[in-house]
């Protein structure tokens, strides 16, 4: 049975209940599913008082995509709405397209709420797409987390994206706009069968005949939801028992590590490399059983950007000095994502790791009590081949170093409501 106007109003409500953001952005793409969430959102704002803006991602991928977003802009102009097109430009032909398209957008959106000071970003995820996601972490043979696909809110890139759809079917969707009188584009993409999620949209029409449908999956991600949420929270509170943070650096004790149910063990471990080495997505499964393999031999690796070492009572993760060689920013921007510098402005001066020359200008990093490899990934503030400062070793008292949300935002990302 079609949901109702009044029943995806409901879903809107609902998903934004009961402090709704002051003001909030929608990513539309001009397809029936965001041109839907824009008009729902468009109302449900004139009625709250809610701010709302709208962004549209153009990847520069297809001729077609600048039209998409000026019908987009024209849409959002008839419903009294400020439009920003986004345009990804990094695209260099090699890698995965499709997972590198879905960065830049996610990560042009992000940066964009936060130019326009927004509490979230809302995206027009519906059940169908959950129902795909299902499929397709079925057929890599999933766990809890992978099953519970797509989570109705997400902090992702410093930002929240929320998913106020997740319940509303596509068609449902359709003859909403039918019911409005609203137009949308077909992406020409969604009939392309060398997707993945292509062959997974037709195969659900098939076993819909068995009575597995987009309804049915979609309540097997939420009951997965429930036990990754159970999981989580056993993960959070043996976390805080066993893992301490040293200025950045995730250390596990590896007697009380050890102990813990291999489930456990495992997600804490895959927090700690997501933490420090600030990649979009976990390791994966085969990888991640690779290293817990060899820290129980005692043995470290490296990972997701971080440098593991086991010590005699500890396994310390720390960030990975190769993945940051080369980078150079602004002095006072912010370093790998979760360092702030501050100290006085220095001319030329740009912000760097300290790397292996670096810590051999500080005479007494040992003192310091982190090791070299923990030092060498950290930020520095550097003028050409000169180091001005080195906080975290100790290399000019003018200086220091915060870490972004301090050493509670690791254990803050366990939880449950922090998904």
């Amino acid at each position: 049975m079609s949901a109702t106007t009044a029943e995806l109003e409901a879903l809107i409500e609902g998903a934004f209940a009961p402090d709704p953001p002051a003001r909030l952005g929608v990513a539309v793409s001009g397809g029936g599913d965001s041109v839907a969430l824009m008009h729902l959102l468009a109302a449900w704002a004139k009625k709250t008082g809610v701010v709302l803006k709208v962004a549209t991602v153009n990847h520069g991928l297809r001729k077609e995509a600048a039209d998409e977003a000026e019908f987009v802009a024209q849409v959002a102009q008839q419903l009294g709405l400020a439009h920003e097109t986004l345009t990804w430009q990094g695209w260099q032909g090699d890698g995965n397209l499709q997972d590198a398209a879905r960065q830049a957008r996610y990560r042009l959106l992000a940066d964009w709420a936060v130019r326009e000071e927004l509490a979230a970003v809302a995206v027009a995820h519906t059940r169908d797409d959950q129902a795909e996601t299902v499929l397709l972490q079925l057929a890599r043979m999933a766990g809890v987390d992978g099953l519970a696909a797509m989570p109705a809110r997400k902090w992702q890139h410093g930002m929240w994206f929320q998913r106020p759809l997740l319940r509303a079917g596509r068609a449902d969707l359709r003859d909403y706009l039918r019911a409005i009188g609203q137009r949308w584009i077909e992406d020409p993409s969604n009939e392309d069968r060398s997707f993945d999620r292509i062959k997974a949209r037709d195969t659900l029409a098939v076993l819909s005949e068995l009575g597995i449908d987009a309804a049915t999956l979609a309540g097997v991600a939420a009951n997965m939801a429930k036990a990754r949420d159970a999981l989580d929270w056993h993960a959070f509170l043996s976390a805080k028992e066993v893992v301490r943070i040293d200025r950045g650096d995730v250390v596990i004790d590896r007697k009380g590590w050890r102990a813990l149910n291999d489930e456990i063990a495992r997600r804490i471990l895959k927090r700690a490399l997501l933490w420090v080495g600030r990649a979009p997505y976990p390791p994966r499964q085969a990888k991640l059983a690779q290293l817990i393999g060899a820290l129980k031999r005692g043995q470290g690796q490296t990972l997701g950007g971080c440098l593991v070492v086991v010590e005699e009572t500890q396994i310390r993760i720390c960030r990975e000095a190769l993945a940051l060689r080369g980078i150079r920013l602004p002095q006072h921007a912010i370093w790998d994502g979760r360092w702030r510098v501050i100290g006085p402005v220095e001319e030329g001066a740009e912000l760097a790791a300290l790397g292996e020359a670096g810590l051999r200008a500080c005479p007494e990093w040992r003192a310091s009590g982190l090791p070299a490899a923990s030092l060498k990934s950290s930020p520095a503030i550097w003028r050409k081949d000169e180091l001005v400062a080195a906080p975290l070793a100790g290399f000019n008292p003018l200086w220091r170093a915060e870490l972004l949300g301090g050493s509670e935002s690791f254990f803050a990302g366990m939880l449950p409501q922090a998904k």
